[in-house]
């Protein structure tokens, strides 16, 4: 026999048929494992309310969390294309149609400009559910162009990764996007520009390997996974077993790769307080 409780929403059950309710209505944490209906999880800030887990969110759940309500997305003309023919288990064209079908976006990274408690602000953030978040041509283009925008308007320019690295289908073409970006960053460092890094679940590849640890300020989501290869390539290579905890936000905050660990909850007012210093 199942349990059940009533609430204002309807009826919350433990049976089999819960995974048959239509999609969007739940959410089963992956890391206690507890059910929440969906309203209960954006209540928390895209959480779980059972542990505190954070959901993998996308760009524009992150603007709409951070910006004082209004923004304006940039760049929105530019579209990733497979300009070397690829092909894999299928041709990287049929992945792309596939992937912006699924997600209604463009590419992995939307950019965007708003205020943050009445600060200005660019944001470049990356969506996961968009070929794992990786970093093609599109990625490398737009954060190139939001930090021209932040140098001709003095604004504070920022990135929210979230990527499983380099897009391998576009092979030296993504690669050239690490060397791009971080030389790009250095214009904005001698202008005086701000660049905060904010780090969330997972950040790893090249994408770590350049703009990512790059910031003025780096900062993560609580037990997100960070690194440049990852924990089970390198526990294979050094034939060694790795430290509890090795390559999430605790870790490098302990080991100084990080400057604090921000729950969501706080991030907006956290980033409205940095803006405040820096002005």
């Amino acid at each position: 026999m199942g349990w059940f409780k009533r609430l204002k929403d309807g009826i919350i059950t433990s049976t089999k048929d819960k995974k048959e309710a239509p999609d969007g209505l739940w959410y089963k944490c992956k890391n206690c494992k507890e059910a929440s209906t969906m309203k209960e999880v954006k209540e928390v800030f895209h959480k779980c309310p059972h542990c505190n887990y954070h959901i993998r969110i996308g760009s524009h759940d992150y603007f709409d969390l951070i910006f004082d309500g209004k923004f304006e997305e940039l760049f929105t003309n530019l579209i990733a294309k497979d300009f070397l023919h690829f092909t894999d288990l299928k041709p990287y064209g049929k992945r792309l149609e596939a992937a912006k079908e699924k997600t209604d976006l463009d590419d992995a990274i939307s950019v965007a400009v708003g205020k943050v408690n009445k600060l200005p602000l660019v944001i470049a953030a990356m969506d996961f559910s968009f070929i794992g978040g990786s970093m093609g041509s599109v990625v490398g283009e737009k954060i190139a162009l939001g930090i021209d925008y932040s140098l001709e308007h003095r604004i504070p320019f920022m990135v929210i990764s979230k990527s499983g690295g380099a897009r391998m289908m576009e092979s030296a073409f993504s690669l050239m996007q690490m060397a791009k970006t971080s030389a790009k960053l250095s214009r904005l460092s001698k202008a005086g520009v701000p660049y905060l890094s904010f780090l969330t679940d997972p950040t790893t590849g090249g994408v770590t390997a350049s703009f990512a640890m790059l910031g003025d300020i780096n900062f993560a989501e609580p037990e997100a996974l960070i690194g440049f290869a990852g924990p089970r390539v390198i526990k294979e290579t050094i034939k060694r077993d790795l430290p509890e905890g090795f390559q999430r936000s605790e870790f490098l905050l302990e080991h100084g790769f990080l400057d604090f660990i921000i729950d969501r909850k706080d991030l907006k007012d956290r980033i409205g307080d940095m803006l405040s210093l820096f002005a």
